[in-house]
Parts: C-alpha cells; sequence; structure tokens
C-alpha cells in the first residue's frame, strides 16, 4: 500500500549550482550526495520534513534518449516547469530572505483564496509557489 510520495524530481542544467541553490538560498538540507558510474545522485529536502525529498536530476543523465533530453531542456530553459508548491507559516518573511539571498521571485506575497503566496523560480527557471495557507481553509475538509 502506498504511504505518500518520498522523491520528486527537480530537473537541472547543474547539479552542483543547484545544490547550492537550495541549501544556501531556501535552507534545505542535502540527504544523498553519491556518485553512482556516470551518473551523480543528489538529494534534498526541508530540515522539518524529512519524509520528502528532491532529486536534482541532471538533463544529460541516464535514462533520457538524446530526444527527450533536448526537450527537457528547451522546457527548463524557457522556464514554463512548474516543480511544486512549499508551505510556509511566513511567506511574506520568507520572501524577504529569499530576496535577499538573490531569490528571482516572479510575484510578490499576494492574498489569495486560500492564503498568501509568493512565486519563484530556481537557478534552472523551474517556477514554485511559496504558500502560507490562511487559517480558515481546512485543505482535508475542503478539497480532500
Amino acid at each position: 500500500m502506498i504511504k505518500g510520495l518520498a522523491i520528486s524530481t527537480v530537473w537541472t542544467t547543474d547539479q552542483q549550482r543547484t545544490k547550492a541553490f537550495f541549501t544556501e538560498k531556501l535552507g534545505f538540507e542535502v540527504r544523498t550526495d553519491l556518485a553512482l558510474g556516470d551518473m551523480r545522485w543528489i538529494t534534498v529536502g526541508a530540515k522539518d520534513q524529512p519524509g520528502l525529498e528532491l532529486a536534482l536530476m541532471s538533463l544529460d543523465g541516464p535514462g533520457l534518449d538524446p530526444e527527450s533530453a533536448e526537450a527537457l531542456k528547451k522546457l527548463v530553459a524557457k522556464g514554463v516547469l512548474g516543480a511544486g508548491a512549499f508551505h510556509t507559516d511566513d511567506c511574506r518573511g520568507d520572501y524577504e530572505t529569499f530576496k535577499a539571498r538573490g531569490v528571482e521571485f516572479v510575484q510578490e506575497p499576494k492574498e489569495r483564496p486560500y492564503g498568501i503566496e509568493a512565486i519563484f523560480r530556481d537557478d534552472n527557471g523551474n517556477w514554485y509557489s511559496l504558500t502560507q495557507r490562511s487559517e480558515e481553509l481546512d485543505f482535508s475538509k475542503d478539497f480532500g
């Protein structure tokens, strides 16, 4: 029986640079960093969420044929891949902290029906929602 999501993929053109982005700018911790032959396996995660990791996957790694790798490179470079939403208890505070660390925001914090949301890009162009949920909204009840 499935217990939940454990690893999600973030496509990167430079694993080392992306690892630095997540650890130095967002405060994530490195969970795994090891060489597996020609491949490097790097995962990072939020310190308060040990059960979920982001795998920083190279666009020229194994498992991708050249045509698929090229298509992914174009989509990543274009900045059209949304990689997820991060929850925070202080969207405006995190926005200021991350912006000061050089994170590129495409939307400053705004009030939404579900809370406060800002949108940023990682070092590859993948975009993320940074969301502070509304206290009145119960996601498990209202959307589950």
